[in-house]
C-alpha cells in the first residue's frame, strides 16, 4: 500500500515557558525539586532559597505556586515532546509498527534518566482534578500523545489502546520497579498493531515542524 505521510506541523512540542534569566533559574530549580521531592512537599521558600532569589522575585515571575507548578509541567512537556519528535525523525521508521516501537524505546530511555516515573501522572496523583492550571497542562500532554499515536497508526481505537499500554508501562516501571515493563508493553503493542484488519501502513515522516 502507498505510504502515509506523517507530518508534525500541528504537533509541535508544547511551548517552553518564557521568562527572565532569574525566572528560568527559578523554574529549573523548581522543576528538579518538584520532580524529586513532590509538589506538595516543596514550598516556595525552598525554591527561592535554592535558586538564590527572593520570594518576591518568584511571585513576580510566576504569580503563585500554582503558576510555578504549571510552568514546571509545561517545561517538562516541552522537553519530552521535543525529545520524542527528534527520535522519530532520527530513526525514520519504515512503518507504523516500527514507529510505535520508537515511542516505547524513547520512553524507556527517558525513564532510565527520570526514575520517579511520569511527572504528569505523579502531579495528577498529588493535585487531583482541582489542581488549577497544572491540570490543564497534564491533560494537554496526554492529548498530545494520543494525537501523535493516531497520526502514526491512522486508527483512533488502536491509538487509544496503545496509549493505555504506554501509560501502564511507565507506572509499572516506576512504581513496581518492573525492568521488563517497556519490553512487554512494546511486544503487546506489536501484537496489537499486527492484528489490525489492515497491515501496518508504510510511514513517511516529513520534517514539517521546527523543533525549538
Amino acid at each position: 500500500m502507498p505510504p502515509i505521510t506523517v507530518t508534525f506541523d500541528d504537533l509541535a512540542p508544547m511551548p517552553a515557558p518564557n521568562s527572565t534569566p532569574a525566572g528560568l533559574r527559578i523554574l529549573a530549580t523548581a522543576s528538579e525539586l518538584f520532580y524529586l521531592q513532590g509538589i506538595t512537599a516543596v514550598g516556595v521558600d525552598l525554591v527561592a532559597d535554592t535558586a538564590g532569589v527572593t520570594k518576591r522575585t518568584l511571585y513576580q515571575r510566576f504569580g503563585s505556586k500554582e503558576g510555578l507548578v504549571a510552568a514546571y509541567l509545561q517545561r517538562r512537556a516541552h522537553l519530552w515532546q521535543e525529545h520524542l519528535l527528534a527520535e522519530l525523525r532520527r530513526v525514520t521508521p519504515a512503518d507504523a509498527m516500527e514507529a510505535v516501537g520508537v515511542l516505547f524505546d524513547a520512553t524507556q530511555e527517558w525513564a532510565g534518566r527520570h526514575h520517579r516515573g511520569c511527572a504528569f501522572v505523579a502531579a495528577w496523583v498529588e493535585l487531583g482534578p482541582r489542581g488549577g492550571p497544572a491540570v490543564d497542562v497534564i491533560r494537554a500532554e496526554k492529548v498530545w500523545t494520543r494525537r501523535l499515536l493516531e497520526r502514526l497508526v491512522d486508527d483512533d481505537l488502536l491509538a487509544h489502546q496503545l496509549q493505555l499500554l504506554h501509560e501502564g508501562a511507565q507506572v509499572s516501571a516506576s512504581a513496581q520497579g518492573d525492568t521488563q515493563a517497556f519490553a512487554a508493553a512494546r511486544e503487546a503493542a506489536r501484537v496489537l498493531v499486527g492484528s489490525c484488519t489492515h497491515p501496518p501502513h508504510p510511514v513517511h515522516i516529513r520534517d514539517c515542524c521546527t523543533i525549538t
